[in-house]
């Protein structure tokens, strides 16, 4: 130490002899940034080839990849109702599954004059038996049907605790939105496999991605719609029948409580259907609308307690 006679000279031989812990810390540095930098590029390029290219570059008719005639299951739902209007559009007939004929009739005469496209509007109440599913059978019987279009019930999305909500109310959320959308599956893929063609639309919710205090009961549907979506598409993609998850973020609806109001992040069903349809035989799991998969991006850069404690905020402030 006699050696040492500035603190210059000292704080050069440490430096010297800690210069290969700089070094390896710099090289982690940056393969940390320039893994980063990759996921990014990676998540931008799949951005454009889900949202973009599929709307510029033309593709097969949607009749003829997957099928004439679409099953539309939760038809009183203004998406559900938009994304048949889609498919209509693109000369594809209708079925409409709905426990309440007075709220389709309606949507089904317009996209048959508009369109001239069938519609066929069955009464199904799963709340009684499986018996609904009879007429059901009958509707598909000798038809090329293509799709399947699950939708989640709107009325989840209204905030309310889980001891709240009715028992009978409960038990009906969890019949509509789980058992009666894996059962209508049931249904119609063993027609799919033995064409080889068709595709599965469940449409949930991105509250699948997060918790949120308050909407037990929508995190949890729209959970297993995702999971469920995400499974089916692994045992039957290898069969030739595309399954997708659609889990949108907030969509202007007067349904909402309280109502929703539009915007570039918030956009109407029709313009959400618009963009939707677009990323079949792309994606199996997308949010459906460019603006609402920046906000998944931004969503899964925050930390799971950051989240509960925003929410939570949010809850208690609306």
């Amino acid at each position: 130490m006699a050696a040492v006679d500035s603190f210059q000279l000292l704080y050069r031989e440490i430096s010297r002899s800690c210069s290969c812990y700089f070094e390896t810390l710099a090289l982690v540095g940056a393969l940390y940034t320039v893994s980063k930098a990759v996921i990014l590029l990676r998540d931008c390029c799949m951005l454009v080839r889900v949202h973009f290219l599929p709307r510029l570059i033309p593709t097969k008719k949607l009749t003829q990849r997957f099928g004439d005639w679409a099953v539309v299951y939760g038809a009183s739902e203004p998406l559900a109702t938009a994304y048949a209007e889609e498919l209509a559009k693109h000369g594809i007939s209708i079925i409409f599954v709905t426990k309440d004929q007075t709220s389709v009739r309606d949507t089904a005469a317009s996209l048959s004059h508009s369109y001239g496209v069938e519609t066929i509007v069955v009464l199904a109440d799963f709340s009684l038996d499986q018996t609904a599913s009879k007429p059901i059978k009958e509707a598909m019987r000798g038809k090329d049907i293509g799709f399947l279009v699950n939708c989640l019930d709107e009325s989840l999305a209204a905030p309310q605790s889980l001891i709240e909500i009715p028992e009978q109310g409960l038990l009906d959320l969890v019949n509509q939105n789980v058992a009666v959308a894996t059962l209508m599956t049931r249904l119609v893929l063993p027609g799919m496999v033995e064409r080889s063609r068709g595709a599965v639309v469940n449409i949930s919710s991105g509250a699948c991605c997060r918790p949120f205090p308050g909407r037990v009961a929508l995190t949890a549907s729209t959970g297993y719609m995702d999971h469920f979506s995400r499974a089916l598409h692994l045992e039957y993609s290898s069969r030739g029948i595309f399954i997708q998850s659609l889990i949108p973020f907030q969509i202007a609806t007067s349904g909402r409580h309280p109502p929703s109001t539009e915007g570039w992040f918030v956009p109407k069903p029709d313009v959400y259907a618009r963009h939707a349809i677009s990323t079949l035989g792309v994606s199996n799991r997308t949010t459906g609308y460019w603006p609402h998969t920046l906000q998944y991006g931004l969503m899964r850069c925050i930390p799971e307690w950051i989240w509960v404690l925003g929410s939570r905020v949010f809850i208690n402030l609306t």
